[in-house]
C-alpha cells in the first residue's frame, strides 16, 4: 500500500486489557491483522505501563521484535535486541515527598516501586496486592529508595483506585503525576511523564509522526496517548474516562478489539 493510499503509518497499541487477552496471549487473528498493517508500511509499536522487565517475557512469547515504551513512557525498549534504549527515572527525594504528603491526608498507604533498568526488581511493601504471577521481592519500604526507580505504586485500604488517584494527584500534583493504570495500579511518575512522552520518543526514532497515529487502549494511563495521536481507540472493557475521550470504540480485548479496527483500515487480501 502506497503511503498516500494508507490512512496510518503507526498502530500504537496498550497491552493489558487492549492487544492481550485476558489469558495474557494474543489471538491469531490480531496476529494476522497486525502483519497485513504492517506488510502495507506501517509500524507497530508497543506502549504498556509494564516495566521492560515485566514486557520483555510477554513480548518475547508473542514473538514481538519492534520497539516498546515501557513503565508509563519512561523507557524505550529495543525487544529485538533486549537494550534499553532510553530511560527516566523518579527523584527519590521527591516521591518520598509526595508519598509524606499524600499519607498526611489518606493515612497509611501500601506502597511498591519499580527499579529502573532491565534487570530492576518491582519491590513491594508489606501488604501491597499483586495480581497475576509477575516477579515481585519484598522487602521493607526503607529499602524502596537504594538505587533509581522509574515509578511508585499505591493503595489505599479502603479507598478505591479511582478515589486514591484524584486525592494523590490534588495533594502532589505540583510534585509528581499521578495515573491509574489498572485494577491496583495507581502509579505516581516524574512530573510530564505519560505514555504520550514515550511514544514521541519511539516515533523519531522510526521516523513516524503523530498525525499519522492510531492508538488502542482500555485505562485512563492511555489518555495522553489518545490525545496525542490522530486517532484514539478505546476497547469495550476500557475504563469510562476512556470510553468518553475516545475517538472509537471497538470490541472487547477477548474480542478481538484490535484486530476489528485493522482488518477495516488494512484489508487483508
Amino acid at each position: 500500500m502506497s503511503a498516500a493510499a494508507r490512512p496510518f503509518d503507526l498502530i500504537a497499541t496498550d497491552l493489558d486489557g487492549t492487544l492481550l487477552r485476558s489469558d495474557h496471549t494474543v489471538s491469531e487473528r490480531t496476529l494476522r491483522a497486525l502483519a497485513a498493517a504492517t506488510a502495507a508500511g506501517a509500524v507497530h509499536i508497543v506502549v504498556t505501563g509494564r516495566s521492560a522487565s515485566w514486557t520483555r517475557p510477554t513480548l518475547d512469547a508473542i514473538g514481538y521484535t519492534g520497539l516498546a515504551v515501557c513503565g508509563q513512557g519512561a523507557q524505550v525498549y529495543d525487544a529485538g535486541a533486549h537494550r534499553e534504549l532510553t530511560s527516566v527515572t523518579l527523584d527519590r527525594r521527591l516521591a518520598q515527598l509526595a508519598l509524606a504528603k499524600i499519607e498526611a491526608e489518606t493515612g497509611p498507604l501500601l506502597t511498591a516501586v519499580s527499579q529502573d533498568g532491565l534487570d530492576g526488581d518491582f519491590l513491594a511493601g508489606p501488604g501491597y496486592r499483586l495480581l497475576g504471577d509477575d516477579p515481585v521481592t519484598r522487602c521493607d519500604p526503607s529499602g524502596f529508595w537504594e538505587r533509581p526507580i522509574t515509578r511508585m505504586f499505591l493503595q489505599h485500604p479502603t479507598l478505591d483506585d479511582d478515589e486514591l488517584a484524584l486525592t494523590a494527584r490534588e495533594i502532589a500534583g505540583q510534585l509528581v503525576d499521578v495515573v491509574l493504570a489498572g485494577p491496583g495500579f495507581v502509579e505516581v511518575l516524574p512530573l510530564g511523564l505519560s505514555k504520550a512522552t514515550g511514544l514521541a520518543l519511539a516515533a523519531a526514532r522510526l521516523g513516524v509522526t503523530k498525525d499519522r497515529a492510531i492508538a488502542f487502549g482500555d485505562m485512563p494511563n492511555d489518555l495522553p496517548m489518545f490525545r496525542w495521536a490522530a486517532c484514539g481507540v478505546a476497547m469495550a472493557n476500557a475504563h469510562p474516562t476512556l470510553l468518553t475521550a475516545a475517538d472509537e470504540v471497538t470490541l472487547s480485548n477477548d474480542e478481538d478489539g484490535v484486530a476489528v479496527v485493522l482488518e477495516h483500515i488494512f484489508p487483508q487480501h
